[in-house]
């Protein structure tokens, strides 16, 4: 079954050798680019298109054409090679199209060399892009996954290469125009309309392939690099990245708000520039126009508009409800996907990316404004005579009014911006079911126990020092591929970001702890107390009975945060203290990993023993690794990797610095995990812009009963099926 991806979501390659089919409205021109890790080319050699169609592992078509097929040999690839860029134009003079908006949405299909589909992506939200990156194949650790980027580009071809840091960029599109209009004569028409079936329907993911459009505000550990497979640029050391499953690879999603009028080199259509980049200024003096792109659905053929950062969504009625500038009021699940669920999922994750792109503009524009009034003032000092008297006077006040002028027009931008998505996310919270929703939220006060499991799960709230009040939901998508590891050591307070978010973290601390930072006792105990929310969430969002909890509590510490979880059964007891508590559990959980592997691989899955738990399970060790010894640790990470695939997933309680007393034994594992800290901290980056997001861990409300009550109610519905 071909799963259907919508922007930024990745899926697995079970294959090395694939096809990669294209169908346009219209002739377009395919080619490849052959990256490294960080996506940049090495020469024009990393680029197959029409005037070399053969690269080591690649071919593509000689022509434009409609319909394309590029093969794919990703064995066959050079060691350096770990993304492979698969590139859409529209050449000049064919076909009379200049936008990717003017004519019906492209899709690519990544197929196995029989015809067998894998993933299918339609590349929706162009307007005025003439090139696009439509999808990319890239290694991580050791294995291939694509992913669906979309990311358009006004400035078309030398805009797309100069920004994949190719030199020659300009000489290179030249090249490829040319050998394009050598074979005009062959290009294909496009292909009569059809009637789109099921399977031509746009898909959003979630029930074809794990990961999505994704913040994920959804992050990955430092060890990956945020986020989030292939890091964000600018996430720095320390960081990790934010992607919709938790992993490191991130989505690159398509394009936005263009940088102004006079946007000078490539004119790339982003919802705003990458972090460090500088917003171009206009050639008249203008003002730069950084207006926000309202992500709505893109407009008819005749007027093609930028495209939208996120999946689009319904388009808001003619006649609903309007703001009074004229804009469309924001409403609750307006983005694509087949249910409610997963239309709120990829709303919040467009917020998200609205939220990292918005900012960058404000960022970027305020670091311009900063070297443009350092040139001037060192132009006007560079002559000794203007440096004294009335005229150098004039001219360094005539400097310091211009950065003035230029950061309160991008600020005004950045709070137009912010309005929007304030007033969205007001609209958003209150609709959020129980797996996305915050302990506050009133629809816990009704839960019922479901009756089908969750597509993703709210971890926290991520937020901005622009924004304080603005909090967007940490999801990441079920079933988790990778385990959590909640920090509890003091130094991991503050670690990993700026240090104004780091203020920010102290500011927010709950309760006593925010007359300062809390100590290794505490930073324990809300340690535990995060581990026990999560848990108790993902009981509460599965259906009775389909999800159980284990704890590994060596030294019998975690004993008051476990209260909720004994009381209501959902842990049977206390865990064992010492050795052989640590020995029992993980001997029963390896079982259970081993006989459902093998039941899996033969097709046996009713010759499970009657006593094997068939529930998903969820490990959670407190005080790793006191208590374990070398065999323990086997079997841990045996099931940190291992475990994901068959229903059992791991959470650590753990400080990081006293594990380093057991040497890079431990390295592999905690690299694995996406770490998490009790306490607001600036460590997640996003994967677009690589801004240091500050996280807060997913806790009750101080005094709460909610946590306890949604238990009782899941323990009651246990005990009546």
């Amino acid at each position: 079954m071909t799963a259907e991806l919508v922007r930024g979501q990745n899926h697995p390659l079970d294959r090395t050798r694939v096809e990669i089919r294209v169908a346009a409205g219209g002739p377009v021109v395919a080619g490849v680019t052959l990256g490294d890790e960080q996506g940049r080319l090495s020469g024009v050699e990393a680029v197959a298109h029409p005037g070399a169609p053969r690269r080591t592992g690649i071919e593509v078509p000689r022509q434009a054409a409609a319909e394309h097929r590029i093969a794919v040999d990703l064995d066959a690839l050079p060691a350096a090679v770990h993304r492979v860029s698969v590139l859409l134009a529209l050449p000049s003079g064919i076909g009379g199209l200049t936008a990717f908006g003017a004519a019906a949405a492209p899709a690519v299909t990544v197929t196995g060399l029989d015809g067998t589909g894998i993933v299918r992506y339609t590349i929706t939200g162009l307007g005025a892009e003439s090139a696009v990156v439509a999808v990319e194949l890239y290694r991580r650790q050791d294995a291939w996954k694509v992913r669906a980027v979309g990311q358009g580009y006004a400035g078309g071809l030398p805009a797309m290469l100069r920004d994949q840091g190719l030199p020659q960029a300009a000489e290179l599109a030249a090249e490829i125009e040319e050998a394009v209009g050598r074979g005009q004569a062959r290009a294909v028409p496009a292909p009569a309309p059809m009637t789109a079936g099921r399977s031509e329907r746009p898909g959003t993911g979630p029930a074809a392939a794990p990961a999505q459009d994704r913040p994920s505000p959804a992050p990955t550990t430092a060890a990956d690099g945020p986020t989030p497979s292939g890091a964000g640029a600018g996430t720095g050391a320390g960081t990790e990245a934010v992607s919709g499953t938790g992993t490191a690879s991130g989505p690159r999603p398509g394009s936005g708000t263009a940088a102004g009028p006079g946007t000078g080199v490539g004119a790339k259509s982003a919802a705003g520039p990458k972090a460090g980049d500088l917003p171009p200024t206009p050639a008249d003096g203008g003002p730069i126009d950084y207006r926000h792109p309202r992500r709505r659905s893109t407009p008819a053929p005749a007027a093609p508009a930028p495209s939208s950062p996120r999946p689009p969504g319904p388009s808001p009625s003619a006649t609903g409800p309007t703001a009074p500038d004229g804009s469309p009021l924001p409403v609750a699940g307006d983005a694509a996907g087949w249910s409610m669920d997963e239309r709120l999922y990829n709303q919040v994750w467009g917020m998200f990316e609205d939220l990292a792109r918005s900012v960058a503009a404000y960022r970027s524009a305020a670091d311009f404004a900063e070297t443009r009034l350092e040139q001037e003032l060192d132009r006007a000092l560079a002559d000794p005579r203007a440096r004294l008297g009335t005229a150098g006077d004039a001219a360094r006040a005539t400097a310091r009014d211009k950065h003035a002028t230029l950061v309160t027009q991008a600020r005004a931008a950045l709070d137009r911006d912010l309005a929007q998505l304030t007033a969205e996310s007001e609209v958003v919270e209150p609709a959020l079911p129980p797996a996305f929703a915050r302990w506050d939220n009133p629809v816990w006060q009704g839960y019922h126990v479901p009756l089908e499991r969750p597509m993703a799960l709210r971890l926290g709230d991520l937020h901005l020092p622009e924004v304080l009040d603005l909090r967007i939901p940490m999801l990441v998508r079920l079933p988790l591929e990778r385990g959590l590891w909640i920090d509890s050591g003091p130094d991991s307070y503050g670690r990993g970001g700026p240090g104004p978010e780091r203020d920010i973290g102290r500011r927010e601390l709950p309760g006593a702890l925010t007359d300062g930072a809390p100590d290794g006792a505490e930073l324990r105990r809300l340690a535990m107390e995060s581990a026990v929310a999560i848990a108790a969430r993902l009981l509460a969002i599965h259906p009775a009975g389909e999800f159980a909890v284990q704890v590994i509590d060596p030294a019998g510490a975690a004993a008051p945060a476990l209260a909720p979880l004994v009381e209501s059964g959902a842990l049977p007891a206390y865990p064992l203290p010492g050795a052989k508590g640590v020995a029992a559990v993980l001997e029963e959980l390896t079982r259970r990993v081993e006989l459902v592997q093998m039941a899996v691989r033969h097709r046996a899955a009713d010759a499970l023993p009657v006593d094997l738990d068939t529930a998903e399970q969820l490990l959670i060790v407190h005080d790793f690794p006191h208590g374990f010894d070398d065999r323990a640790l086997t079997r841990l990470r045996y099931l940190a990797d291992e475990g994901p695939a068959v229903g059992v997933h791991l959470m650590l309680v753990a400080d990081r610095a006293q594990s380093r007393e057991y040497g890079p034994v431990l390295d592999p594992l905690w690299r694995s995990l996406l770490r998490l800290t009790p306490v607001p901290d600036a460590h997640l980056a996003d994967p677009w812009v690589g801004h240091a997001w500050t996280y807060e861990p997913p806790l009750a409300p101080p005094g709460s009963q909610v946590v306890r009550q949604v238990l009782g109610r899941l323990a009651a519905a246990r005990r009546a099926s």
